[in-house]
């Protein structure tokens, strides 16, 4: 970060009086935006790809999927509602989990 400074500060042009404060402005401008484009592409824009993966694959849900929830539970999906899935996680165990609460794919998992 401060390589980027020193960068910054020997590019600015060497003006006298009340010139070098517009120029120092324009630094802090360009500077700023820069921020927020690496923010933009390295934070904010993966973030919302994986929430967009996410909301498809819950909405792609369907019976017999073998899934895992965000608690760690695996089953397999036996009836699919609107905000809720049921799964069966044992023999005759039945849970019934927020849809939100399903996170994992595991059908191409081998069981060990």
């Amino acid at each position: 970060m401060s390589l980027l400074f020193q960068i910054l500060s020997q590019t600015a042009p060497a003006g006298s009086g009340s010139g070098a404060g517009g120029g120092a402005g324009m630094q802090s401008l360009i500077f700023l935006l820069l921020i927020i484009v690496v923010f933009y592409f390295f934070m904010i824009r993966p973030q919302v790809k994986r929430q967009k993966e996410a909301t498809n694959f819950r909405s792609a849900l369907k019976k017999g999927d073998k899934v895992a929830t965000t608690g760690g539970i695996y089953g397999k999906v036996t009836d699919v509602k609107d905000r809720t899935v049921t799964l069966e996680i044992a023999d005759n165990v039945i849970v019934k989990v927020d849809k939100t609460a399903v996170v994992a794919d595991t059908s191409d998992q081998q069981a060990k």
